[in-house]
């Protein structure tokens, strides 16, 4: 990885800023390289495949880095989404700030013209939102799937992705493997060839004169096209015989190919990872296989939770056999899976316990007194034995009194309970998630105690049945064997997505994907909308900063006065001044968002090329009179699946992407917060060659320019 130069005569926290970012570039896009992270005192290495993993093996311990680090983790832990994009734009918009420094633009200019900047522009794209109703629209419940020669997606109206990106994902025959594995079926395949990146020459500009407002054009968009029909007959994916070899030999049904489907969606929102998507789509099926919500469409609202979704991942595995199961899939101890052979295929009674199963156990808030003897230090001087070998004799009591052979415990487990629990064939599992608790709990009428003596007759649950997932031991990764179980009720309301990879090092990039795919619908099934993808947003943002700079500040329904109506003739003259100047800064971090897209994921292999081509369309944008009718029509002739790259003739499908409103706006405020934090906090900036001094004043830790 290449090392930046930080110019001390400039703004140190903006460079650190920009230097963070541009060692995560190439992970925006659909098409995301693996890195290797090389320690340069032990030189270890570690492979990640995302922003939020690189940033985690980096060294973040400076202020900004650990600033940048915050907000990262504050965007990925809330929406799994988007920490590339605010990644990104934070180096650029630190870039553009330093440039505005430089400049000669007050800092005051700076944060108020680039914060209503962006309120404006976050404004204007939600003329592209689009109802999820709308997208399901497209989907014709009737049909059924197509073989699919090969997969593939598009990023924009502008740019498709190339076939040889890696992304495309091609059957291949798997009878090998069939009886011991099968992947969900998916409505999101389609037939289509390998895209092309559209050339400036060959893009149709809007007429200047057109009536349709991009209302009209959006509801021609949604007509156009009411179905794509793909049938998926000779995949291993909707190979009936497959499954129920499947559910033979591990327990657990697979998804078979129904009429209801969130086809367009999960396309448009998978961003070229199929195979994850498909996996998302099997767990919202099961999720909604016992109710009434798969009828002839998916046309009326529902929720997809996405909290009573798990992963198990198990390295070491083929790819092929990544699955969705009802119910819960676990790693046990090969010592504990010795029990199953008399456990499975029966009815068991469950207890559950919130919190560690262990002697020294007590919840939060216990306090000992000193006068009081407890029960078992009574019959410890009494019998004058270990206090755990009396605890464990007293936990296998209870469990023998109310016929209890399955224990799963939130918490910590005794290493000894486990051991006398297996010779009394029982199982005990432990770290166990709270949902998975509460799910169990809902299905098999199950209460959580906290204390083994607790538990009574009313506590519980019945019903529960334990199998081997796969009959073989698996190595997790760390050298110690272990097997795969299935534990399950009926009417459990619990998916768990088995994801398995055949190199342990790509496992977490694996997960870390799946849970990206499964937030992205669930939140566009939570909003009920979507944007119209593949830079489409970023694309309008900068045709609309474009017209605001050439607007003059007085205009009612723009910028006004930067937030500050009550200011001097001075700071209005300046902010007049400054405006077109610090628009066109907060325009050049989009530019080079979407150059940034084209160079990682299309045929330009340099960011000069790729900004010939975003200028070429944007002037056809500026020329339209309308950006969003624009992009609207360029999404209405991707729509009608016939496209004109400059290099065919022939006609290709190109199925449309999607964005997630809600997180890829919450990633923008947060980048630009993140770099005005940072501008605003130093107590001192040089900036220029001319070594000017803007110094701020102190006042109990806040800063005021």
């Amino acid at each position: 990885m290449a090392r930046r130069v930080i110019n001390k005569k400039r703004h140190l926290g903006l460079q650190q800023l920009s230097a963070f970012a541009d060692t995560g570039r190439t992970f925006l896009g659909p098409v995301k390289p693996s890195k290797f992270i090389i320690d340069e005192e032990s030189h270890e290495s570690v492979v990640v495949g995302s922003t939020v993993r690189l940033l985690e093996s980096l060294d973040l311990s400076s202020a900004v880095g650990q600033l940048l680090s915050e907000a990262v983790q504050a965007q990925h832990n809330t929406y799994r989404t988007g920490a590339s994009t605010l990644l990104l734009l934070v180096g650029a918009w630190s870039s553009a700030v330093e440039e505005c420094l430089h400049l000669g633009v007050p800092m005051s200019l700076i944060v108020s013209g680039m914060s209503e900047g962006l309120d404006s522009c976050i404004e204007e794209v939600t003329s592209l939102q689009v109802p999820v109703h709308d997208v399901f629209d497209h989907i014709d419940s009737t049909k059924i799937f197509s073989e699919v020669e090969s997969l593939n997606v598009s990023l924009c109206p502008f740019l498709q992705m190339p076939s040889d990106t890696g992304l495309i994902l091609k059957e291949r025959d798997l009878k090998d493997v069939a009886s011991q594995s099968l992947t969900t079926c998916s409505l999101s395949e389609r037939p289509v060839k390998s895209a092309k990146l559209f050339r400036p020459q060959a893009t149709v500009g809007a007429d200047k004169n057109t009536s349709q407002t991009p209302q009209t054009l959006r509801n021609s968009l949604l007509a156009d096209s009411r179905c794509r029909q793909s049938v998926l007959t000779h995949s291993r994916h909707c190979n009936r015989e497959a499954s129920d070899q499947w559910t033979s030999k591990h327990g657990a049904a697979a998804p078979q190919t129904d009429r209801c489907g969130l086809g367009e969606l999960a396309v448009g929102l998978s961003h070229g990872d199929h195979s994850s998507m498909r996996l998302v789509e099997g767990a919202v099926r099961l999720q909604h296989q016992n109710t009434s919500v798969c009828q002839s469409s998916w046309k009326m609202p529902f929720m997809f939770d996405i909290s009573r979704v798990f992963t198990c991942c198990l390295p070491g595995l083929p790819e092929a056999f990544s699955c969705v199961c009802p119910g819960y899939v676990t790693v046990v101890s090969m010592f504990s899976a010795t029990v199953l052979e008399d456990l499975q295929n029966q009815p068991l009674g469950v207890v559950l316990i919130e919190g560690d199963l262990t002697e020294n156990f007590r919840h939060l808030g216990f306090n000992k007194s000193a006068n009081v003897q407890t029960v078992l230090e009574s019959m410890k001087k009494l019998q004058q034995d270990s206090s755990e070998e009396l605890w464990t004799n007293h936990v296998l009591q209870v469990l023998v009194k109310f016929n209890v052979n399955l224990v799963l415990v939130q918490g910590t487990v005794s290493k000894h309970l486990i051991e006398k629990c297996v010779h009394t064939k029982r199982l005990v599992i432990g770290s166990v998630n709270g949902s998975v608790m509460q799910a169990f709990a809902e299905a098999s009428g199950a209460v959580q105690v906290s204390y083994i003596t607790q538990v009574s007759e009313n506590s519980v649950g019945r019903g529960v049945s334990v199998t081997f997932w796969r009959s073989s031991p698996l190595d997790v990764g760390d050298g110690i064997s272990r097997m795969a179980i299935l534990l399950k009720t009926e009417g459990i309301n619990l998916v768990t997505v088995v994801l398995t990879d055949p190199v342990t090092a790509q496992m977490q990039t694996k997960e870390d994907r799946f849970w990206t795919c499964a937030y992205r619908l669930h939140y566009a099934l939570k909003e009920q909308k979507v944007f119209l993808g593949g830079g489409a947003v970023e694309f309008l943002c900068l045709s609309h900063l474009r017209i605001l700079m050439e607007q003059p500040l007085n205009k009612g329904d723009q910028i006004c006065s930067g937030g500050l109506h009550n200011t001097s003739s001075w700071l209005a003259s300046s902010l007049a001044l400054y405006r077109p100047t610090v628009l066109k800064c907060l325009a050049d971090g989009w530019h080079k968002y979407l150059s940034t897209v084209i160079c990682n994921t299309a045929n330009y292999s340099s960011e000069f090329e790729a900004r010939t081509f975003i200028q070429h369309h944007l002037q056809n944008a500026t020329d339209s009179g309308s950006p969003s009718s624009y992009i609207l029509n360029e999404y209405s002739k991707l729509n009608s699946g016939v496209f004109n790259s400059g290099i065919s003739n022939e006609p290709e499908q190109i199925p449309r992407v999607y964005d997630i409103v809600t997180p890829k706006i919450e990633a923008w405020r947060r980048a630009l917060d993140l770099v005005l934090l940072v501008l605003q906090t130093d107590s001192e900036i040089i900036t220029g060659s001319g070594h000017t001094q803007i110094k701020s004043q102190e006042s109990e830790g806040f800063l005021f320019v």
